[in-house]
C-alpha cells in the first residue's frame, strides 16, 4: 500500500496515500481500539454542521479566503450527503472508537482532517497538502474541541429527541386505540399480582397511554434544555484566540445550518466545564425506560391470565412445538434496562469532569446517543405489537362474573360484614355462579347497576349530601 508521511508535535506517522484522514486519526486508531463501537454517526454529522457554521462565519469575516472556504463548504455538504444516504464511504473516513481519551479531541481532529483532505481533492490537490488547506489553521480556525464537541453533542441529542418524540406519540396512540375499543369492557384489576377490584380494560389501557403521554411531553421539553451551547468559548469558555465578532456571528450561522433555535450561553465557562444538562435529559430517557419496562412486564402478566392475547411474533421453543413467547415485550424490557444503565454512565461521566472540562464526554455521548437510537428503533416495534393486541371477551366475562372480588363494589350499600357473609354463603354452595348468586340475594337491578362499566369506572360513587 502506498503511504504518505504526516508530521505532528510527537513525530511522523505514515498513513495511506489516498486516505481522507491524517496523522491525528491514525494515532487515535492506534491508541483507542477498545470498545468495538465506532463514534456515533449522528455525532459526526452534527460536528460537521458545527464546522460548516464556523467556516461560514470565518468566510464572512474574511478570516478564510473564498476559495478555501467554498472548497470546505462543498466538502461539508459532500460528507453530510453521504451521511444522509448511509453510504459506506462515509464510515470509512470516520473509523474512531467511541471511547477515547482527550474529551473528544480525536473525533474533532478526525473531522478536521477529513474535511481538509476532501476539500483538497475538490481543488485538485492530493490529500495531505496542508500548505493549501490545513486541518487546524483552516478547518478548526477559532475553535477548540472543548466548544465544538459539546455543541455537536447537543445538536445530535436535539435531533434524536425530536425523532423519539414521534415514536413515543405513536406508542401512546396505540394504547389509546385499545382504550377506546375496550372502554366499557370490565375485568378484574390486580394488585401485588393478586386479583383486586373491578376495572375496565379501557381504564387499564388508559393507564399505559397516560404514562407514555408524560414521556412524550418530557422528550419534547428536552430540546429546551439542550439549546444553549458554548460554541465560541474555545478552550475554557473565555473565547481565547477567537475574535469577538466571530463569537457573536458563529451562533447565528449555526442556527442557519441546523435549523434549530440554538443560543450562545451567557456563561460560557459554565457550559464548557459542566455536563449536567446531559444528565438531566438522560434522566428523561430513564423515566421512559422505566415506563417501557413496567408496561411490557404488565403485558406479559396479562397474557398469562388468558384474558389478553399478544400477536405471535415467532415460535418460542426449540423443543416445545406450538409454544409462543412474549418476545417483543421481553426485548423492550432489555432495551429499558440498557437505557437505565446508560443513564448511570452519563451521570458518572458528568460527575468526573474536572475544573474547566468534562474529560469523559465521549462515553457520555456514546451512552446518551445509544439510548436515543435504541428507543427510536424499539418503540415503533412495540407500537405495532400493541396494535395487534386482542382481548378475549368471553374469557374476561367468565372470570369477571365468578370473581369474589366484585363484591367490593357493593360495600357502600350493604357494608363489609354483609358482603363477607354473602361470600361465605356463596362458597358453601356450588349450584350458582357468583353473579346469579348475587342477583338472587341482592336483586338483579341492583347487581346490573352496581356492576355496570359506568359504575365501575366512575370516580367514586354518588353519595347523598349530609343534611
Amino acid at each position: 500500500m502506498d503511504m504518505r508521511t504526516e508530521k505532528d508535535y510527537l513525530g511522523c506517522v505514515d498513513v495511506p496515500v489516498d486516505a481522507n484522514w491524517g496523522i491525528h486519526t491514525a494515532r487515535s486508531c492506534q491508541n483507542f481500539q477498545v470498545s468495538g463501537c465506532k463514534t456515533s454517526k449522528k455525532l459526526i454529522f452534527s460536528l460537521i454542521l458545527v464546522k460548516k457554521a464556523c467556516i461560514l462565519a470565518n468566510l464572512e469575516l474574511n478570516y478564510l479566503s473564498e476559495e478555501v472556504a467554498k472548497a470546505l463548504l462543498m466538502a461539508c455538504d459532500e460528507v453530510l450527503g453521504l451521511a444522509d444516504g448511509e453510504n459506506e464511504v462515509f464510515f470509512e473516513d470516520f473509523p474512531l472508537d467511541a471511547l477515547q481519551g482527550g474529551a473528544g479531541t480525536s473525533t474533532n481532529m478526525n473531522v478536521n482532517e477529513v474535511l481538509a483532505n476532501r476539500a483538497l481533492r475538490l481543488l485538485g490537490h492530493a490529500p495531505g497538502a496542508y500548505d493549501v488547506i490545513h486541518p487546524l489553521d483552516h478547518v478548526n480556525l477559532h475553535q477548540s474541541t472543548n466548544d465544538t464537541y459539546p455543541t455537536a453533542l447537543k445538536i445530535a441529542a436535539i435531533y434524536g429527541f425530536r425523532e423519539l418524540s414521534h415514536a413515543v406519540a405513536r406508542l401512546q396512540g396505540s394504547f389509546q386505540s385499545l382504550e377506546k375499543k375496550y372502554a366499557d369492557f370490565p375485568t378484574i384489576g390486580k394488585t401485588e399480582r393478586v386479583k383486586a377490584v373491578p376495572i375496565t380494560w379501557g381504564a387499564q389501557f388508559s393507564s399505559f397511554a397516560e404514562a407514555f403521554a408524560r414521556d412524550r411531553w418530557r422528550t419534547f421539553k428536552c430540546e429546551e434544555r439542550l439549546r444553549v451551547v458554548n460554541l465560541g468559548g474555545t478552550a475554557v469558555g473565555t473565547g481565547l484566540a477567537a475574535p469577538r465578532r466571530y463569537i457573536f456571528l458563529v451562533i447565528e450561522k449555526l442556527r442557519e445550518v441546523t435549523g434549530l433555535g440554538l443560543s450562545r450561553a451567557e456563561n460560557l465557562p459554565d457550559q464548557t466545564a459542566n455536563a449536567d444538562v446531559f444528565v438531566e435529559v438522560s434522566g428523561m430517557l430513564k423515566a421512559l425506560a422505566v415506563n417501557l419496562i413496567k408496561v411490557s412486564d404488565d403485558l406479559r402478566l396479562l397474557q398469562m391470565t388468558g384474558e389478553l392475547s399478544l400477536p405471535a411474533a415467532q415460535p418460542g421453543s426449540s423443543i416445545m412445538p406450538g409454544k409462543i413467547n412474549p418476545v417483543i415485550p421481553e426485548c423492550m424490557i432489555q432495551v429499558g434496562l440498557k437505557v437505565c444503565a446508560n443513564d448511570t454512565m452519563v451521570a458518572d461521566c458528568a460527575s468526573r469532569g474536572s475544573l474547566q472540562i468534562c474529560e469523559f464526554l465521549p462515553l457520555a455521548a456514546h451512552a446518551l446517543l445509544e439510548s436515543l437510537d435504541m428507543l427510536q428503533r424499539a418503540l415503533p416495534l412495540l407500537a405495532a405489537h400493541v396494535e395487534g393486541i386482542t382481548v378475549d371477551e368471553d374469557r374476561c366475562r367468565e372470570l369477571f362474573s365468578n370473581s369474589p372480588e366484585i363484591i367490593t363494589a357493593f360495600l357502600p350499600e350493604i357494608g363489609y360484614d354483609r358482603a363477607a357473609e354473602l361470600l361465605k354463603a356463596f362458597e358453601r354452595q356450588d349450584a350458582l355462579g357468583l353473579r346469579p348468586f348475587l342477583e338472587m340475594n341482592l336483586g338483579r337491578e341492583r347487581v346490573d347497576r352496581t356492576l355496570s362499566p359506568q359504575s365501575l369506572t366512575a370516580l367514586g360513587y354518588k353519595d347523598t349530601p349530609a343534611p
